[in-house]
């Protein structure tokens, strides 16, 4: 039996061996130009594992008839990166320098990323670089906003089905054998969008059957060989970007039973039980808000519980928080009010602030005018005084808007009682 993976055996070498990613790479995909050989742009590919990442990023490569370089993050240390650069640098045509493909550039240090910021910049080499993590996260700014970034998605399973029959095609194996593909649903299932996870599994079950005899896959034979053969998964959670999703909108739906299912999906797959927390955290304030604060409260009680507990028994605090926040009233009003906000002063980035509202802590100051006419609130009944917060160009602009539940209909009477017709409460 051939001792090296069957996925890296079938791996695509050409854009008609590729399967998936249309949107990149079909007639009207957004890689169509460089696929035709128009000079490659410095971009990279986000997307979960088994997706093509790496893949597509080696036929881009090739197809521009320029040296190659690839370098995994894992075992490339900074002078590594810069003898690349300083090959590239010393070619005096264009066309001879390098394409350098970096393979999970998220795991490279801030130095590491900043070593390739010049060689980018200036067009020493053209980076393609793959990842399975956010880049807006992991990712410097300034490579960022250096490099196209192209989003791949999970593979279908019609797509993975399509592979799976490639590779009984090409594969020197595996068409040396008899294999009927009766049933796969069990298959596609395990993979879950990931063509190298349906690869293994696919191998381990070749091999765990009689090399003799005729191959007939079922479901029941894909369940019997993940169930007794010790085949390990990438727990991290392949897809954990649509779990996740899948996640936050059942709580944002107020659906508990279909939020628990996500949370249980998430604890199985091995995601972080802190990073599920942080992520109740932020959904706390964003989708319920001003309509529940206890909800904040709560979440930032099961972060630290989770924190000091851990697993198993933290799924028990997991699972109290999430019913709670699914059954929760809701609201984004605050999180559409800095929104507001944050529009309000890109249109008007440099207004000063007016002059009563100013600190003055010297005679100076005050001999400017700082502070002056300031109306103290508290020396005012009910603590409150009209006056004016907002520079004079944008007087009166209004950002926060009560939604329509019982906590934040007090709010809105309050304010509307206080600002009269200045504000539209």
């Amino acid at each position: 039996m051939n001792t090296i993976p069957l996925a890296q055996r079938v791996r695509p070498q050409t854009i008609n061996q590729f399967v998936g990613q249309k949107h990149l790479v079909g007639p009207k995909g957004s890689l169509h130009c460089f696929l035709d050989g128009q000079s490659l742009r410095s971009m990279i590919f986000w997307g979960p594992p088994g997706s093509g990442k790496t893949a597509l990023a080696e036929i881009l490569a090739k197809r521009q008839s320029r040296p190659f370089v690839k370098l995994s993050a894992i075992h490339t240390s900074v002078k590594q990166i810069r003898e690349v650069l300083a090959q590239s640098k010393n070619q005096s045509s264009i066309e001879n320098r390098t394409v350098l493909l970096v393979d999970e550039i998220h795991r490279f240090s801030k130095s590491q990323q900043d070593s390739l910021l010049e060689g980018v910049e200036t067009g020493i080499i053209t980076l393609i670089s793959a990842t399975t993590e956010n880049p807006g996260f992991e990712v410097i700014n300034a490579l960022l906003s250096r490099c196209l970034v192209y989003i791949l998605n999970p593979l279908t399973e019609a797509e993975l089905k399509t592979i799976l029959e490639q590779a009984i095609q090409r594969d020197e194996v595996l068409n040396k054998r008899d294999i009927h593909l009766k049933q796969t649903d069990a298959l596609m299932i395990s993979a879950g969008g990931d063509a190298r996870k349906m690869l293994s599994i696919f191998e381990l079950l070749v091999i765990s059957c009689d090399q003799s005899k005729p191959l007939t896959v079922t479901n029941e034979l894909i369940q019997q060989t993940l169930q007794t053969k010790n085949f390990v998964f990438d727990k991290k959670g392949d897809a954990y970007y649509d779990r996740i999703s899948a996640f936050i909108k059942s709580i944002r739906g107020s659906d508990p039973n279909a939020a628990l299912y996500w949370l249980a999906s998430m604890i199985e797959s091995g995601q972080d039980p802190v990073f599920i927390a942080r992520r109740l955290i932020i959904l706390a304030s964003e989708d319920i808000g001003l309509a529940n604060p206890n909800a904040l409260l709560l979440a930032n009680a099961t972060f630290e519980a989770v924190q000091k507990i851990g697993l198993p028994e933290a799924k028990i605090i997991l699972s109290q928080c999430v019913i709670y926040l699914a059954s929760s009233a809701k609201s984004n009003s605050a999180y559409i009010a800095i929104k507001n906000a944050e529009k309000l002063h890109r249109q008007n980035p440099n207004l000063s602030v007016p002059m009563h509202l100013r600190n003055a802590p010297t005679a100076f100051h005050k001999s400017l005018g700082a502070a002056k006419n300031y109306k103290y609130a508290h020396d005012y009944p009910n603590e409150f005084v009209i006056q004016d917060y907002m520079p004079e160009k944008i007087k009166n602009s209004q950002v926060y808007f009560p939604n329509s539940n019982p906590q934040e209909e007090k709010l809105r009477r309050r304010l509307e009682k206080l600002w009269n017709e200045i504000y539209r409460y």
